[in-house]
């Protein structure tokens, strides 16, 4: 039997930041919304013991249930798909907060290249830079466009950086708070690429370097560099998260439920309008639908895309024939770099998850591509976020892989070593796409989203490059050995890599190539809302969580329009 509930206003699906912000701003403007999410509720109550890194960072504590749901993979279509068993190259979070509680609280604005790829390559290179089969276009806004809500998302998060930067676009406002504090490896870092003629800068962070209270009266403490930030939530309240900011300001209104364990799994529609969800209550299996006047998707871009799919909203896109946006322009990251290892002793142990210092001068189109066969680049940074005992285990090369010569040297390098990584841009690919799989099937009898993608030569000759270049600042830096990071081949979905996956509902100004709008409206049922990293057409050097933020506050200001006026919002 099906429960039919109260409609609202806004239901949105997911409440991390993307549902967090589009609540608390609906919320203040008097419409009632409900936020329906899978996980359980938390805050930092719930992690005073969060520094166990057993527990968190290699059991996943703060993770999805893969037996109860997952994808499939494969690196092309020739190949059969199969489960993904258990957590691997990426970290799909769940719970109040999503993956905006264990994220590290690196905070980028993308840049000013990044929305106009597509022209601006074009226009310096000539259309036939890259091949055909990539599949890049603009995003249908520009930076100038965004950069409000850039600003509005920062002071929301109390982001510490400063701007001395050369390659950003143009800010409004400073930075809501000073940068964290330049430790004596960042300045070794830091040394080292201005000797080489580079611009380093602290790296935007969301563990913030002193108290702050945000516009909404939220107040965010100073981070204590425990080096537990990534995979973990802050038991201090330090590094901003949804279930801190965002959630009680929408909770403050008395607009705003959470309704926890309710797992979506369709989205109703009925003509050009969605009337709701259908969702299961997870501990139960009851099963609800909740009108609403506006949707909202708001979960992982897995998911986003997988809820569209089932629902049989939008053209499901077709690698044959290069026909449909649903699932289209799935990218990821890719990771050059280099390692090095030194004489002296470090304090790697103590650190935060966004302290850091970064140079651009290799990333968007900073330098010339004309003789290169790539376009884009990576932002190259030297991080310090706490070199935690179980995972961190670096070893020289020549290192026998057990025994006496093992250990000494594991104990020797633990506090020895740095590494130079690149967040390296991806650019999408005709066969890299999402899908529904024939075969496999959730808990819940859904069938599972599939995921066919592998690395692209534009992928390897842009690994290449900057990896040289990690290893020459790596140099500078004095260490004894430099190890440049491994070629890459084929993408492995089993080891640790990134949790920055992007695309599959890309926002566009034209719904013959894109899913949703530039306010992230869907274009064929117009109070229906995609929001999250699934909007990008593609994955830039950084990491996509700031730019989201950016997203949705825009998204929320197209909602409350649309509350009030209907109609397409471009």
């Amino acid at each position: 039997m099906v429960t039919t509930l109260d409609s609202v206003d806004v239901v949105t699906v997911g409440v991390g930041w993307t549902g967090g912000i589009i609540a608390a701003e609906c919320a203040k403007e008097g419409l009632k919304v409900v936020g329906l999410e899978r996980g359980r509720e938390r805050g930092t109550e719930d992690f005073s013991i969060v520094h166990d890194e057993y527990r968190y960072a290699i059991r996943y504590e703060l993770m999805q249930d893969l037996s109860r749901e997952t994808i499939t993979f494969r690196n092309n279509r020739q190949q059969r798909a199969l489960p993904m068993r258990q957590m691997g190259s990426f970290l799909l979070g769940e719970g109040l907060g999503g993956s905006g509680t264990h994220w590290n609280g690196q905070n980028w604005r993308f840049l000013p290249y990044d929305f106009q790829i597509k022209t601006l390559t074009d226009e310096k290179y000539g259309a036939n830079k890259l091949p055909a089969e990539y599949t890049i276009q603009d995003w249908g806004i520009t930076y100038d466009e965004l950069e409000p809500y850039f600003d509005r998302f920062e002071k929301t998060a109390g982001i510490s950086g400063e701007d001395n930067n050369p390659f950003w676009g143009k800010r409004s406002s400073p930075y809501p708070t000073p940068p964290m504090k330049k430790t004596p490896i960042l300045q070794k870092f830091e040394t080292a690429t201005s000797n080489l003629g580079l611009s380093p800068f602290m790296m935007p962070s969301a563990n913030l370097s002193e108290a702050y209270e945000n516009p909404d009266g939220q107040q965010i403490n100073a981070c204590q560099y425990c080096g537990f930030c990534e995979r973990f939530g802050c038991e201090y309240g330090a590094k901003t998260s949804p279930e801190i900011t965002v959630v009680p300001t929408a909770r403050e209104t008395g607009n705003y439920e959470i309704k926890f364990n309710a797992n979506v799994v369709e989205v109703m529609k009925e003509g050009d309008r969605v009337t709701g969800v259908r969702y299961y209550d997870t501990e139960t299996f009851e099963e609800f639908i909740q009108p609403a006047n506006v949707v909202v998707l708001t979960s992982y871009i897995l998911n986003n895309a997988k809820l569209l799919m089932v629902s049989n909203i939008g053209q499901q896109y077709d690698p044959e024939t290069g026909q449909g946006t649903l699932g289209k322009n799935y990218a990821y990251q890719i990771l050059p770099g280099a390692s090095g290892f030194f004489d002296e002793q470090m304090n790697t142990f103590m650190g935060a998850g966004a302290l850091g210092m970064t140079v651009d001068d290799f990333n968007g189109d900073a330098f010339d591509h004309s003789d290169l066969e790539f376009i884009h680049g990576a932002s190259l940074s030297m991080t310090q976020t706490g070199s935690r005992p179980i995972l961190h285990n670096p070893v020289p090369p020549d290192t026998p892989s057990w025994g006496a010569d093992f250990k000494r040297a594991s104990i020797e390098n633990y506090t020895r070593t740095l590494n130079v990584g690149g967040q390296g841009a991806s650019m999408p690919h005709r066969e890299n796409f999402m899908a529904l799989d024939g075969t496999y099937k959730d808990i819940y009898g859904v069938p599972l989203l599939q995921l066919t993608y592998n690395f692209t030569d534009q992928d390897r000759a842009l690994h290449s490059y900057i990896t040289e270049r990690a290893g020459e600042i790596m140099q500078e830096m004095g260490a004894k050995t430099v190890v440049a990071g491994s070629p890459i081949s084929d993408y492995d979905i089993v080891p640790y890599q990134t949790t920055h996956n992007t695309g599959g509902t890309i926002m566009g100004a034209d719904p013959q190539t894109s899913v949703v709008n530039n306010f992230l409206q869907h274009w064929d049922a117009e109070n229906l809302f995609v929001v999250g990293a699934g909007n990008f057409a593609h994955n830039g050097g950084y990491n996509p969580t700031g730019t989201v933020g950016a997203l949705a506050y825009r998204c929320a200001e197209g909602i409350i329009r649309y509350s009030r006026e209907g109609g397409s919002l471009v």
